[in-house]
């Protein structure tokens, strides 16, 4: 079946009723959209972590293998204009946001044609045109980051949402709660969403953290907060169209905790021994994002085996040519080590 053909199927609801994703309720080409997103985001982590296997990638490389759903759910709540800041873990963020592979792959080289033209790798990327602020390597920093941009959002009457995004290790920082504090005091049009993918680096959140359902955390701020599977692609994206629309309508802050899970360790130079290779591998099999988003293509007949295998052959090409595109980029020219570090009001 190809997509366009797909596409004379119903694109409203399709009648079947249910929390989550067991209620179809897109375009074919639509969740064809997501489930590649999904998979673009998965196969350039992938190819990244192979690249620094080979030296290529230098420093630190947090991968977001597993955690595809999260982002992919949370743009298809957004609108055009709405802003995006995230933590280290950020390289789906930006693919996400619709940044060029080609350009983050650069970026993660060190190379000129990066989106920081190499000076700020894996986790210091920026993209004003497409509302993407970065990720921000200081643990907990998008936090208060975001809250200042949904601070202008609201100051310049603009209609726009801010999505912020940070780990549940990052959830126990000082900072977090005095960003909630001046949301909720000033009722500004910010998501708080919380990745919660169990671990903050190697220590669980069981062995962390008092309270683990990090959503309850903006209870004392009378912040509206909820909890939705990260596994689940439309299960996110409804959950977030709620967060979503109550910020645009002025209603103040919302907390969104998404459950989810990462594959790999914390950074590359993590072996991840603080959990057994049973608990990922059982979360692979029954949990995992692309996986439950291609079953439900393939049961409600929107997509073939075939139709997907294509999809993940364009993937893998769209990859390697961005790792090619990084590798014959030049590296930085010297005399540019001092510039775009400093903006004069």
């Amino acid at each position: 079946m190809t997509a366009s053909s797909a596409s004379k199927k119903s694109t409203a609801a399709r009648g079947k009723k249910g929390n989550g994703s067991d209620r179809i309720d897109a375009a074919p080409e639509v969740l064809l959209g997501y489930y590649r997103e999904m998979l673009l985001i998965r196969r350039f982590e992938e190819k990244a972590g192979q690249m620094y296997g080979m030296g290529l990638i230098g420093g630190f490389c947090h991968l977001y293998i597993g955690q595809e759903a999260v982002v992919v759910g949370m743009q298809a709540a957004i609108e055009d204009g709405d802003a995006v800041i995230t933590s280290y873990r950020d390289h789906g963020h930006m693919l996400a946001c619709g940044m060029e592979p080609s350009g983050v792959m650069a970026e993660l080289t060190g190379r000129r044609d990066g989106y920081s033209k190499g000076k700020g790798g894996s986790m210091h990327m920026f993209a004003a045109e497409k509302h993407f602020y970065g990720g921000h390597g200081i643990v907990g920093a998008s936090v208060p980051l975001g809250t200042g941009v949904a601070f202008a959002n609201r100051y310049r009457d603009n209609d726009r949402v801010s999505l912020t995004y940070f780990g549940d290790g990052a959830s126990n920082q000082g900072q977090v709660y005095e960003a909630f504090n001046m949301a909720a005091l000033w009722s500004l049009p910010v998501v708080y969403v919380i990745e919660n993918n169990q671990y903050a680096m190697g220590t669980s959140i069981k062995r962390s953290s008092a309270q683990t359902a990090l959503h309850k955390r903006g209870d004392a701020f009378g912040i509206t907060s909820a909890q939705v599977d990260g596994m689940d692609v439309l299960a996110v994206r409804d959950r977030g169209r709620e967060a979503v629309a109550q910020c645009r309508a002025g209603k103040g802050p919302y907390v969104l905790e998404v459950m989810t899970y990462r594959y790999r360790g914390h950074s590359m130079s993590d072996p991840a021994k603080y959990r057994t290779r049973e608990e990922v591998n059982k979360v692979r099999t029954e949990r995992d994002p692309i996986n439950h988003l291609r079953d439900l293509l393939l049961a409600e007949n929107i997509a073939t085996e075939d139709h997907l295998k294509d999809i993940d052959k364009e993937v893998k090409a769209v990859v390697a040519e961005a790792a090619d595109f990084a590798q014959q980029s030049p590296e930085p020219d010297p005399n540019e080590l001092y510039t775009n570090i400093l903006a004069k009001a």
